[in-house]
């Protein structure tokens, strides 16, 4: 339906933000005079002041034992104070901080008989659920989304409710133009909008973890509860029991999506704007009709932004390659329902292409293989699908599957394979290995100085020693890597690792894409050619041999140092404007 279709279009997580709701305090004054109290009944809020002023004679303020009755008052708390005659002075001030009916009287003398006596009502000061959102500086979006409804009505009636409110930044994180569509069709927004709410009163005292919350559009909410971290789905509890008069507000930083029985995994992709490029893939295999069969299906599905995450050209080459397509598409793909709460840490998942994925958990954090889930337990008729953020891989440990054979079916490793083939090091990548190859892509070759890569394509013995030194003898996953770990190399040389904040270097090059497993071994890809710097063999030396001249060596601060100094960074500068940044390690 039109409904389900736009709901599906909320996938995307979001950032935390705060809630600002302040209630402003209010002083009341209560002149005190022979034998009355003005105002001698009052209505205020919890968290008001009252301040009793003498207008002249000798007074107290008793809101203890009854002066008449001789009986508590029965106040929801009690007070008194000691009595003055002062003209002008303050007798009493009290902050009422607990709701109900306060009655006091003057105990001087027969003033209470007098009728010197008072009763203040205190009220919760708070408004309806409705009125918590409105006053709220982060909740513009939801306000504007509930008046349009009409559900401002029934959510300012007696309830109780719990409203879960997504943030302004959790409406603005969905993707371009969902709000708008949202906003377009009340049907649709107020499916979504009652999604967020429960005919009760929850406080978080009241939610334990697994505890299933229904809503008013008959579907139900799944708590998370880790030390200090509360989860109502996917969403987090930013900011906890903002009590309303009719209920109780909960802040949350996700939009929560309805689930739903009427419609498959197919159609939950193809009605998702955030995976266009997943639906085409899914159409150019032709799964659409199998992901649109009995099931049940769990698809780990890659948004469009883990698409645009791989390397420029590899995206081409696997809508063109329908064998490779399927394949890796039937790796995002298990034979059965798993949710959230099925998932372990450790777990294996099979997948149906005959490989199997591994399920990380770390707090509320949950990653298959390398990818984060960044939207759970999108519920179907025939599955249930996961949103993740970046592509899986499939494991290319079949026994026809080599690092080489890995490089010749890359659309971005043209260079290289011709490289290779130039070097006649095709056989050795096909042999037994294993190896850890760190694949320049084309880019990183065209980065090269002009004429450079033709030189060495000319000069079969540089090649060689250029391409040995992107190969290491053994079998370097990417958890095997460490900060600073030296990764010896066909050459006799090393290469160093830098990882900072999930960013992994090798000497000057970035990983862009590790860990795709052959057989043999495994190939990363990085995006700059690797540099060794054992002279003669090193693209600087070739650089000299075509007449272009080096004129000096700076260090990354912009020094001038000695070409052979110990410097960890070097950038050789040339006559043409070229510059090279190298690592001198071992000088």
């Amino acid at each position: 339906t039109k409904q389900i279709t736009i709901m599906k279009h909320l996938l995307r997580t979001l950032f935390l933000s705060l809630f600002t709701f302040t209630a402003f305090a209010t002083v009341h004054q209560v002149n005190s005079g022979m034998f009355y109290y003005t105002p001698h009944a009052l209505t205020i809020n919890v968290g008001d002041t009252v301040v009793w002023i003498n207008d002249g004679g000798t007074h107290d303020v008793n809101g203890n034992i009854n002066s008449i009755t001789g009986n508590s008052f029965d106040n929801p708390e009690s007070f008194d104070s000691p009595s003055t005659s002062t003209v002008g002075a303050t007798i009493y001030t009290h902050v009422f901080n607990i709701e109900g009916t306060y009655n006091y009287d003057c105990s001087v003398g027969n003033h209470a008989l007098q009728g010197m006596v008072g009763t203040i009502i205190v009220n919760s000061g708070l408004g309806s659920v409705v009125d918590v959102i409105v006053n709220s500086e982060n909740h513009n979006t939801l306000e504007t989304a509930v008046i349009q409804a009409d559900l401002a009505g029934t959510l300012s009636g007696d309830g109780p409710f719990t409203v879960f409110a997504p943030t302004d930044a959790a409406f603005n994180a969905l993707p371009d133009g969902v709000l708008d569509q949202v906003l377009a069709d009340n049907d649709v927004l107020t499916a979504i909008l009652l999604h967020h709410v429960h005919s009760g009163n929850a406080l978080s005292t009241d939610l334990s973890d697994g505890m299933e919350v229904p809503t008013l559009n008959d579907d139900i909410l799944t708590v998370s509860i880790d030390g200090e971290v509360v989860m109502i789905d996917m969403a987090t509890v930013t900011v906890a029991d903002i009590i309303a008069s009719n209920g109780v507000v909960h802040v949350i930083d996700m939009v929560l999506l309805p689930a739903t029985e009427d419609q498959t995994v197919m159609s939950i992709i193809a009605n998702s704007p955030a995976h266009t490029i997943l639906e085409e893939a899914v159409l150019a295999a032709e799964l659409d009709g199998t992901l649109s069969g009995d099931g049940p299906f769990t698809v780990f599905a890659p948004s469009d932004d883990a698409f645009d995450g791989l390397p420029a050209g590899a995206l081409d080459l696997i809508l063109t390659n329908t064998e490779q397509l399927t394949d890796l598409l039937l790796n995002h793909v298990h034979s059965g329902n798993v949710l959230s709460t099925d998932l372990s840490d450790g777990m294996m998942v099979p997948t149906l292409n005959e490989t199997e994925l591994t399920v990380s958990i770390d707090g509320m954090t949950v990653m298959i293989d390398l990818a984060t889930v960044t939207q759970a337990d999108l519920t179907a008729s025939n599955g249930v699908v996961h949103v993740i953020d970046k592509v899986l891989l499939p494991d290319f440990g079949q026994e026809d599957t080599t690092v080489y054979s890995i490089i010749k079916a890359s659309p971005i490793h043209t260079t290289l394979e011709v490289a290779i083939d130039a070097a006649g090091l095709g056989e050795t990548l096909s042999g037994d290995g294993p190896f850890t190859v760190f694949a320049p892509t084309d880019d990183a070759f065209d980065a090269l100085p002009a004429g450079a890569l033709d030189g060495l394509l000319a000069d079969i013995p540089l090649l060689t020693e250029i391409l040995k030194h992107h190969v290491h003898s053994g079998n370097v996953l990417s958890t095997d890597l460490s900060d600073g770990m030296e990764v010896p190399t066909l050459n006799d040389d090393v290469l160093v690792v830098s990882i900072d904040a999930g960013s992994v270097m090798i000497d000057m090059s970035t990983v862009i894409q590790p860990d795709i497993v052959a057989n043999n071994g495994v190939v990363h890809v990085i995006n700059a050619v690797l540099v060794a710097d054992d002279e003669p063999t090193t693209i600087n030396t070739f650089l000299n041999e075509k007449d272009v001249e080096y004129l000096y060596t700076i260090n990354l601060l912009g020094e001038l140092v000695d070409r052979d100094s110990k410097e960890k960074i070097l950038v050789d500068i040339y006559s043409n404007g070229t510059s090279i940044k190298r690592y001198n390690l071992r000088k």
